[in-house]
């Protein structure tokens, strides 16, 4: 018998799949140790849904680890019980069982699978697709290699992968995000598990991928008959899905209960805090309605006209952008929405001349009214528009350099343009530093010290830097929370009044781009297929893709569930 295993009794199979009880999982530190996840309860029941929902660094994702021993080093399982009851109404207590030992190694993936939020990082780029499942199956169920192999192509086609027969002999690069998340549920999916975690599997999606893997592990599951652990921050999808959350903060369980009761009668404060900031990003932000009408007499601050741009050779040539027609009013925030692929962050880097554009014009109109073509201007002309058009990125991690203080990073602007040294750039950066709401006494710590709703405002403070007059925000707030997403969008409203800047925001989240900006812009396939005020696109959206987006948002509200109803877009 394996250790923590009890024999099967007569009785029926329990409803109880998975029973938690206390559990406390610690990281040692220098001076002590972190309670990651400090003592709690819960159960999960046979072919039902439990969310676990919280900001990073609730938990959340340790919780899930610790299930099946898998929490990086130096964490710890420091006290509790996770008691698996099997179909054969035999139980064995997880908690108990060696982290490398056999015991553990045989229920993880045959009875417990897991979907990783990053499936880039999960999977092997040196191996194909069908060998790592095909290992799985081997490995656990003992099959031979050709019958592993149907079963293989099998699985693809059962997530809809196409042309699975060829599929299964690709390499992970060779599929888009949305394919590589359907390769980890195959993979999840192949010993037909009782149990599949799911630890933000849709985080790094757009709204009509993210809708169509949650169709499918929806799916699969009433064809499966298995439980699912879905882990996320978002509470659209929490509605959407769960029949059971577990609201989750600083490493405990603030609440549990039904999804109904959780949102229509939460009883503490951080959950309403955690339902009240997604409610609050489905409407027009308060400091937009309270300003002024644009003057309609202004010109555009920067018109793209006909912008192209196209990679790969003449014959297998990719159009990421193909004959785009845009203009920015002096501060305005112009929002640029669509899926992965439409080509936003690419006309972003274009703006820039990050990249060189194929074709078309990018004209800037500078203070003196002299407007300048991006495309065809020189280095040093380029440099000196660059100090009036920044831009913010995506990911505060990569894009700040871990070897410099955030006084180096902040103040590097000013010191390359030789704008400030010494005393005076010291003193410019304390002041940056202030107005992105960041304590000036931390500018000699480093990036790895700070949150990342943190290292989103260095990165925001670097970029205002320059006192700026446009700037390219390319997913500026996807890696963060919901909470500290409305507070970053705050900030940039805040900013964009004082120092009277323009956005150019690139988002795929359309509740982001209503909350923050006046005008939208629609991308599909590298064109601009819809662009008019916010309200009128979001609310009345003419265009058929427009309608396929909105209609993929999960909507906060468990009553409300609509997304298998969901218009879907077939347009060339």
């Amino acid at each position: 018998m394996t250790p923590g295993t009890s024999t099967p009794s007569a009785t029926s199979v329990s409803p109880i799949l998975l029973q938690v009880n206390n559990l406390s999982t610690h990281f040692a530190v220098r001076n002590g140790s972190i309670k990651a996840v400090d003592g709690i309860s819960f159960n999960v029941e046979r072919g039902r849904t439990l969310c676990v929902v919280g900001e990073s660094g609730s938990g959340k994702s340790v919780t899930a680890r610790s299930i099946l021993q898998i929490v990086d080093e130096p964490g710890r399982i420091a006290g509790g019980s996770m008691v698996l009851n099997r179909a054969d109404g035999s139980s064995v207590d997880l908690a108990k069982l060696h982290p490398r030992g056999k015991e553990i190694r045989a229920v993880r993936g045959a009875e417990i699978a897991m979907i990783f939020q990053e499936p880039m990082s999960s999977l092997s780029p040196v191996h194909t697709v069908g060998n790592q499942i095909i290992e799985v199956l081997r490995l656990h169920i003992k099959m031979g290699k050709l019958e592993a192999r149907a079963r293989c192509i099998e699985l693809l086609a059962q997530v809809e992968i196409p042309h699975p027969d060829k599929a299964v002999d690709r390499y992970t690069f060779e599929f888009s995000g949305g394919m590589r998340q359907r390769v980890m549920i195959a993979m999840a999916l192949a010993c037909n598990p009782s149990l599949l975690i799911a630890d933000e599997p849709t985080t790094a999606l757009d709204v009509t991928t993210q809708a169509e893997i949650l169709d499918l592990i929806k799916r699969l599951q009433k064809s499966h008959g298995m439980a699912v652990m879905f882990i996320t921050h978002d509470m659209g999808v929490v509605a959407e899905i769960a029949d059971q959350v577990i609201v989750m903060h600083n490493g405990r369980i603030v609440e549990t209960g039904p999804v109904d009761q959780i949102f229509h009668a939460p009883q503490h404060d951080y959950t309403r805090m955690l339902i009240g900031s997604v409610l609050k990003l489905g409407r027009k932000a308060d400091i937009r309605v309270r300003r002024k009408a644009p003057d309609p007499a202004q010109q555009p601050i920067l018109e793209v006209n006909d912008l192209s741009m196209h990679f790969g050779g003449p014959k297998s040539s990719t159009k990421a952008v193909d004959g785009v027609s845009l203009s920015l009013m002096p501060g305005e925030s112009l929002g640029i929405v669509g899926e992965s692929g439409s080509g936003k962050t690419t006309m972003g880097r274009c703006l820039l001349r990050v990249y060189d554009p194929t074709a078309g014009a990018i004209n800037y109109r500078q203070p003196d009214g002299t407007v300048i073509d991006l495309v065809t201007a020189d280095k040093h002309t380029l440099k000196q528009c660059r100090r009036e058009m920044r831009m913010i990125f995506q990911d505060p991690v990569s894009s700040l350099n871990p070897r410099m203080t955030v006084a180096q990073i902040v103040g590097e602007p000013l010191l390359v343009n030789g704008l400030a040294t010494g005393k005076e750039l010291d003193e410019r950066v304390a002041d940056l530093l202030q107005s992105v709401g960041l304590e000036p006494a931390w500018r000699e710590r480093y990036p790895h010290a700070f949150s990342g709703g943190q290292r989103q405002r260095i990165g925001i403070a670097r970029a205002i830097a320059l006192n700026p007059r446009i700037i390219v925000a390319d997913e500026a707030t996807a890696a963060l929370d919901v909470s500290l997403r409305s507070q970053m969008l705050d900030l940039l409203l805040n900013l964009q009044d004082k120092l009277g800047l323009s956005f150019i925001f690139i988002s795929h989240d359309i509740a982001v781009i209503r909350y923050f900006c006046d005008r939208v812009a629609v991308m599909y396939r590298g064109k601009v297929v819809e662009t008019g005020p916010t309200e009128q696109v979001c609310d009345a959206p003419t265009h058929a893709y427009t309608q396929a987006l909105l209609s993929a948002i999960p909507k906060p509200d468990p009553r409300a569930r609509s997304m298998h109803m969901r218009f879907r877009y077939t347009g060339a």
